[in-house]
């Protein structure tokens, strides 16, 4: 039987739902051109594995310039991918990052826009009337799974991670709790499961009394037994083997590397060979996290457990067959601590050439890395200097999964799937960031112009400008030169954000306040 112009006509339409293909797959089965194997094989949507690191570094990856950190894993990924030069995580600290990354809002729109906690555990939730990437990809078919550390609500609050589109939640469900990687507990779903093997070591905590800091052995009581990201490890490779049949989203937001330098001692010995200068941490001044006899060591060792933890992903991938349908994404929630004396980021040239750390809205402190994988999809070896953020990550993963009716039309994230699939796609407008948090921060960038504003708590509302492409390590303020430009810079970080009751950013949404008014 001949095909007809109707049949022509709907293999042309621009939208072609999994039903259709089944149907249209039955009928040339019926009709006798394709075997019958092909007859009942829907095409599946391809599963998503988005990993977040924690306060991990521009620099901080062999396959962005880092010299002293082995992560042979996570560089095999950016060959197998696609690299991106300029990219910004959600914000400069940990929840308002991970608020834009769920919900596609920049921080001038996003609900949380500063760390916030809410005792007796959790931090400021996002409400239910928020939708996130989870309730996006669960509305698309997919199961959904969440492990690591999740910081957008408390386990009884609205903004909880069965609460917003996870179907499986293991790990952590508040910032502070996650500070240390021996605790005596974690979350599964909503239920505590105990960590019995350990003591549990704090935080934060100074040297017993009495004990010498050059002994090794006054460090041991911040060990524990059961190192909660194997836990969360575990946890998420099934999570892969029990959905290998279906269509899944994994997110992994992994703890590491944010402080404490809490690491099994087995992962320090390739470091401590090779002869580093490694002056303890003591938390002499009773500030910070725990103390740690070897930091460089134990930092770098942290980081190259999780390069471990990737690479483990990766060949579970492989083993089950899923790797050719599968989109894996790595970046980081915001830039390298500024605990200099827990993390020596002069040491290892976390941030590279690039000014700031994390907390800060200069590039140290957002600009992130970030790293694509579809094989057979996305072009291996390949590098991207695309200007993207945290909110892209929804409607691009979207579009790429074939859920583009799953998109939420209020959002200001801007897919980047043809960038991804080699294609060419316009100049992103301008990517907006602020954070009321370490002193009151602004910034809007343009192209290769940037605009800052720092200090704003204090009343301070002069804006510094920046030229990329010419000065990355933003030396060089020349907001003297582009009075025109500054103006209009002033204007668009006016128009694009709306006030936030919960999160101020002061002096815009609220009196300097009066201690601070000199």
């Amino acid at each position: 039987m001949p095909c007809t112009v109707a049949h022509h006509q709907e293999l042309q339409r621009p939208r072609i739902t999994n039903w259709t293909l089944w149907a249209l797959a039955f009928m040339l089965w019926a009709w006798g051109w394709l075997p019958s194997s092909s007859a009942a094989q829907p095409v599946r949507r391809p599963n998503v594995v988005l990993i977040i690191a924690d306060d991990l570094g521009y620099r901080e990856l062999g396959c962005y310039g880092q010299k002293k950190i082995r992560t042979p894993n996570i560089d095999e990924l950016a060959q197998q991918g696609m690299r991106f030069t300029q990219h910004y995580s959600g914000n400069a600290v940990c929840a308002p990052s991970r608020c834009v990354l769920m919900t596609g809002k920049h921080p001038g729109h996003a609900f949380v826009r500063d760390n916030r906690s809410t005792p007796p555990e959790g931090q400021w939730p996002i409400p239910d009337s928020e939708f996130t990437m989870a309730e996006a990809f669960r509305q698309a078919g997919y199961v959904t799974g969440a492990f690591g550390k999740w910081g957008l609500g408390g386990p009884t609050s609205s903004g909880r991670p069965l609460n917003q589109g996870f179907d499986r939640f293991f790990g952590y469900n508040c910032q502070a709790h996650a500070h240390s990687y021996y605790p005596s507990y974690l979350w599964d779903n909503e239920q505590h499961i105990e960590l019995k093997n350990n003591p549990p070591v704090p935080g934060h905590a100074s040297l017993p009394a009495g004990a010498d800091p050059a002994d090794p052995r006054s460090y041991d009581v911040f060990k524990g037994q059961d190192y909660a990201p194997d836990r969360i490890h575990a946890a998420a490779l099934e999570f892969i083997r029990s959905n290998k049949d279906r269509p899944f989203f994994l997110y992994y937001p992994s703890i590491i590397p944010h402080v404490a330098l809490h690491v099994p001692d087995e992962d320090l010995q390739p470091y401590l060979k090779l002869g580093w200068n490694d002056p303890p941490f003591t938390r002499a001044k009773g500030f910070g996290y725990t103390p740690h006899y070897t930091p460089r060591a134990a930092y770098a060792a942290m980081i190259s457990r999780l390069d471990r933890y990737v690479g483990n992903v990766l060949r579970t991938l492989d083993e089950l067959g899923l790797a050719e349908n599968t989109i894996v994404v790595f970046s980081s929630d915001n830039g390298t601590t500024h605990l200099e004396q827990e993390v020596d980021y002069e040491f290892f040239n976390s941030v590279g050439e690039l000014r700031g750390l994390k907390g800060s809205l200069y590039e140290g402190g957002i600009r992130v890395p970030a790293i694509v994988r579809w094989p057979g999809r996305i072009e291996p070896g390949t590098q991207s200097d695309r200007v993207s953020g945290f909110e892209d990550w929804m409607p691009t993963l979207l579009e790429l999964a074939g859920a583009s009716d799953e998109i939420p039309t209020e959002i200001d994230g801007i897919s980047m799937a043809r960038t991804l699939m080699g294609e060419p796609q316009p100049e992103r407008p301008y990517l907006y960031r602020e954070f009321p948090g370490y002193g009151g921060q602004q910034s809007i960038r343009v192209g290769k112009w940037k605009a800052v504003r720092q200090n704003m708590r204090r009343g301070n509302l002069r804006t510094e400008l920046y030229n990329l492409a010419a000065d990355p390590g933003e030396l060089h303020d020349v907001s003297d030169r582009h009075p025109d430009l500054v103006q209009r810079l002033e204007s668009m970080m006016a128009e694009v954000r709306v006030p936030s009751a919960d999160f101020p950013l002061i002096p815009l949404d609220a009196p300097v306040p009066a201690a601070r008014s000199k």
